[in-house]
């Protein structure tokens, strides 16, 4: 029995103020019937000696150990995968998406590769609200008018030429041989096939409903799955590099399928796109050093506005999931979601006070209002509105290599199968990422968050993000690598593994596994996932003024942990996806 559990049932007894011999027995069998079990459940994490490679696909991971073991490194491996994941992990992977790269080099450097994509040069201001100025159902989500220029390719062709060892051609291979010669299609993409919304959006469109609804039904778990059009896109990518997605042939398909559907994406636009090296995010927590994406991903600076706070208590006393733990937790997300959506956006378009937002005597200043055995309405900060179903059609994995150099990515197409649209001729499935901007400022979009005046619509601009690929420092040496898909749950995902590590002492499996609880200002609820809750601990933070939405599962991290004492690589894919974690 691990002595958080035991942390958690006195915690229980002072939060209800129980003051009895015959209560607190009650509380504390309670916190080992609750807990105990969810904890022996967990799998022990994978451990190998010299290298790691963690993703949400089995054959995705196969690749990025076997581009290691030719020679590759972290960078190498993690190309690998992203195309990879683009043939088998259709749903999220990408190759017309975007994303966010950290990357640490085993000479102690950390860069941050920013292939976030961007508006059209046709994009204006209000271009999905109707003559009243009210958000048109759709506009943002469904077809061509909602994908931003794709990124994802120059993204990964930054990085494989500034930092790979092997040529273009052969971290490409991987992948083109998969969607030549087929592969099983995994249980998690079935799954997302399965749903009727899904179905419903691919359906709209032929190409679409051709690759992924052959016979007019989706595939099947076990189901054999070739891709001939994403294979020979691949191997026009093999042979005329990262050019030919921006201005060659695939380029040329991709435009005259915009102009036939009345998308905004000219070829213009994609020839002037750009990946970006940017400085990390960086903050202290408890001896350890984050390190994170900046903007336009919001994630790190999220992430260490939320740890400034919590450094004013003391979380491993209170122990996890406990009322007071969760009441401490809860508070700092419900401040830094709300300074998220006041203040964070595209650097190049708006000045933000970053500086500011991640210091320690602003979080001082914030964390003074949080008041013991009490919510903080989030009306005292800003209106309240719904929250819609939460989507995680964006995947993360993590490299480590034998030298100690590492990669933590994450990208996506934002919803399932992004805008529903396929490029006929390319295999190729298009992003829904406009949606990321704020249609209409201070009207929240398909993840219930609420966006301001500095993350507006505007030709060339990146929308804000929540994606959080992380690093996490301990002196100079590397020792966690995690991230995950789940749309805002992202923040707190991660934020939740870097608590369970360092402050509760989880193995890197438990910390991953662990239940997951996430707040983000607006609307005013607790979201919490359906297993693992005392009834108890509920109880005593409704008394205290919390609201719960339906519970339900949050993210698909994968992480890598490196031993401090070892060097060994110790991994964990979530349990909540079909991602596996590989080494040797």
């Amino acid at each position: 029995m691990r002595m958080e559990s035991l942390q958690l049932g006195s915690e229980r007894l002072r939060a209800a103020q129980m003051t009895t011999l015959n209560a607190a027995i009650i509380a504390l069998c309670a916190a080992l019937l609750t807990i105990a079990p969810a904890r022996a459940a967990y799998p022990p994490p994978v451990v190998a000696p010299h290298a790691m490679v963690a993703s949400a696909e089995r054959d995705a991971s196969k690749v990025g150990i076997a581009i290691l073991k030719r020679g590759g490194n972290a960078v190498d491996a993690g190309v690998a995968v992203a195309f990879a994941l683009a043939v088998v992990h259709p749903d999220a992977g990408n190759l017309a998406g975007g994303g966010f790269m950290m990357i640490h080099l085993a000479s102690g450097k950390n860069v941050a590769v920013d292939f976030r994509e961007t508006a059209p040069g046709r994009a204006t201001r209000t271009m999905y609200q109707d003559a009243h100025g009210r958000i048109i159902p759709g506009a943002s989500t469904i077809g061509y008018r909602a994908v931003a220029v794709p990124s994802t390719v120059a993204g990964l062709a930054l990085a494989e030429k500034r930092f790979g060892h092997l040529s273009w051609q052969q971290v490409i291979e991987p992948a083109r041989r998969l969607a030549a010669q087929g592969f099983r299609v995994s249980p998690a993409v079935a799954d997302v096939l399965s749903d009727p919304g899904v179905q419903k959006q691919l359906s709209r469109f032929a190409e679409s409903r051709r690759i992924f609804l052959p016979h007019g039904r989706p595939y099947r778990a076990g189901e054999w799955m070739k891709r001939p059009d994403l294979a020979r896109t691949l191997q026009r990518l093999q042979q005329n590099g990262p050019a030919e997605f921006y201005r060659g042939r695939t380029a040329r398909l991709i435009a005259a399928d915009m102009r036939r559907h009345g998308g905004l994406i000219t070829l213009r636009d994609l020839s002037g796109y750009h990946a970006l090296f940017r400085a990390p995010v960086t903050g202290e927590y408890r001896g350890y050093q984050i390190v994170s994406m900046p903007l336009p991903s919001s994630g790190g600076i999220t992430i260490i506005s939320e740890l400034n706070m919590l450094k004013h208590f003391r979380l491993s006393a209170l122990g996890p999931l406990s009322a007071a733990s969760m009441h401490d937790i809860i508070e700092a997300m419900r401040r830094a979601f709300a300074d998220r959506a006041r203040y964070l956006g595209d650097p190049a378009f708006t000045r933000i006070p970053v500086a500011r937002l991640i210091s320690q005597a602003y979080a001082d200043q914030r964390v003074q209002s949080i008041l013991p055995e009490k919510a903080t309405p989030s009306s005292q900060i800003g209106p309240g509105l719904a929250m819609p179903a939460e989507h995680k059609e964006t995947t993360h994995f993590d490299v480590v290599d034998a030298a100690g150099n590492a990669i933590s990515c994450t990208y996506t197409l934002n919803g399932p199968f992004g805008s529903g649209a396929t490029v006929p001729g390319t295999g190729i499935v298009l992003n829904n990422e406009m949606d990321d901007f704020a249609s209409a400022p201070g009207v929240p979009n398909m993840f219930g968050l609420v966006q301001g005046e500095a993350n507006a619509i505007a030709p060339g601009k990146r929308p804000l993000s929540s994606m959080t690929p992380t690093l996490v420092m301990k002196g100079k040496r590397l020792f966690l690598v995690t991230g995950s898909p789940g749309g805002p749950t992202i923040i707190s995902t991660v934020l939740e593994i870097l608590l369970n590590m360092i402050d509760y002492k989880m193995d890197v499996s438990a910390a991953t596994a662990a239940p997951r609880f996430h707040h983000q200002w607006l609307p005013d609820r607790v979201r919490i996932e359906p297993v693992g809750f005392s009834p108890d601990t509920i109880r005593i933070l409704k008394q205290w003024g919390y609201v719960f939405g339906a519970p339900s599962y949050m993210g698909d991290a994968q992480t890598i942990e490196i031993d401090p004492k070892t060097g060994a690589r110790l991994g964990a894919s979530d349990p909540r996806g079909s991602g596996v974690t590989l080494g040797y």
